[in-house]
């Protein structure tokens, strides 16, 4: 069945988004939606999630799915408000729950968080299989960056594989976050690259060097022969060890400390106190 796939580049967060449906049905999924935020002045803006809704509604597509493929740490989920807009379930790996659960006690987050799972709609079983309207779907449970990380599979033609790969010439995902972990991260890309070679992935991210553009997919027989991280004759001692030298050198992403606090909440901040206004943390010397 041939798949529709609609990216949406942010810029400021180097993030892409999608909106997936089968090519003969307006039921549709959105993948890794980002809503904007102003670090310095602690400010939101809807304008790609506004762009998101926008082309939905002309589309006349019905959102069936908002799917997260992972806790983002890099930028905030537009999951809630798109879900408030055009509707739809926010679905996710079940295992969220670990993060919730190591993320509640690093912030040391109000009793009411309950780090159950139930800010989100649907939590995915590993390698679950699911519909997006006549669309077949396979969460594959790929944990390495983080615990929760999930691909998915659209049909036997697309993975949206979120920042477990990047493009070729910039690697894989670190695993240096809270239950990250470098080996399972190398068991889950070796079972992404294991599918049908002509198989699309479809990148959360790209950095790209100077030379060229911002590309949102590869496909498994590229990153098989150039992936600079692990590629075809790479094992795992070896990219165990690459991984834990390069992460050990890296700085945590901008927009760290406010992504984790509301992307484990689905997309939504905190209540307000009393004061009516809401609060995020910054934890002093723990990471």
């Amino acid at each position: 069945m041939s798949v529709s796939i609609h990216p949406f580049f942010d810029s400021s967060t180097s993030t892409f988004s999608y909106v997936v449906h089968a090519a003969d049905d307006a039921r549709c999924a959105i993948v890794d939606s980002v809503m904007g935020f102003e670090l310095r002045s602690g400010t939101t803006s809807t304008d790609q999630v506004q762009r998101i809704a926008r082309f939905v509604e002309r589309q006349g597509l019905h959102v069936e799915w908002l799917l997260e493929t992972h806790v983002h740490a890099d930028h905030l989920s537009g999951a809630a408000w798109l879900r408030d807009r055009v509707g739809g379930r926010i679905g996710i790996s079940e295992r969220i729950v670990d993060v919730q659960k190591i993320f509640k006690q690093s912030f040391n987050l109000e009793d009411a968080f309950l780090a159950d799972g139930s800010d989100f709609d649907y939590l995915f079983k590993p390698d679950e299989r699911f519909s997006i309207g006549n669309l077949d779907a396979v969460a594959m449970s790929v944990p390495g960056h983080t615990p929760a990380d999930v691909a998915y599979k659209m049909g036997d033609e697309a993975v949206f594989v979120g920042d477990t790969l990047f493009m070729p010439d910039v690697g894989t995902a670190r695993c240096d976050f809270p239950g990250g972990d470098a080996g399972r991260l190398f068991d889950s890309v070796r079972r992404i690259l294991a599918l049908n070679p002509e198989t699309k992935l479809y990148m959360c991210h790209d950095y790209p060097p100077a030379t060229r553009e911002a590309q949102f997919f590869s496909d498994v027989a590229t990153q098989r022969e150039a992936n600079i991280h692990l590629r075809d004759g790479v094992d795992a001692a070896d990219f165990i060890k690459m991984r834990t030298t390069r992460d050990a050198g890296l700085s945590l992403p901008k927009l760290f400390f406010p992504s984790i606090q509301i992307n484990i909440r689905a997309g939504h901040f905190p209540q307000p106190e009393g004061n009516g206004m809401r609060y995020l943390k910054l934890p002093i010397d723990q990471f």
